[in-house]
């Protein structure tokens, strides 16, 4: 059983809905100072955000702190290979988060700037969807 998925959900299989528009929630830099910030739709697999995890804390060698803002509510279901039409829904496959133009998915405090991107730059590798580097907006 992955670690990144939801411990119970009330329903164990769910439509595939439509995903339309620009992120309006957690579309800012909140946490780090640094953040990889999508500029495409998509579904970013449960596996992607570990990998993106792995690949930044291993560049960054326990310095700074790295915080995953997206997490993988969403059921996506997948039927047997030859199997025949019909005979319902298939199981769960995998869990993926739902992401839109706009979603900050990844932050980065405690290091500098130079580093930061080189940190980004290797999570965003790991990603399906296309990415930028945000800085933190200070108001003063």
């Amino acid at each position: 059983m992955p670690a990144n998925m939801p411990k119970r959900v009330k329903w164990r299989k769910c439509q595939k809905g439509r995903n339309r528009g620009n992120a309006s929630r957690g579309n800012t830099v909140a946490f780090g100072d640094f953040g990889l910030q999508s500029t495409q739709l998509g579904r970013v697999n449960a596996r992607h955000i570990e990998a993106g995890r792995v690949a930044a804390t291993h560049f960054l060698q326990r310095e700074g702190r790295v915080y995953i803002r997206l997490f993988p509510h969403k059921p996506i279901s997948g039927k047997p290979l030859e199997t025949r039409m019909g005979k319902g829904k298939g199981e769960t496959a995998y869990w993926t988060a739902l992401v839109k133009p706009g979603t900050v998915m990844y932050e980065i405090a405690g290091v500098d700037e130079e580093v930061a991107k080189e940190a980004m730059l290797r999570i965003a590798h790991k990603m399906p969807v296309k990415t930028r580097f945000v800085a933190r907006r200070h108001s003063l």
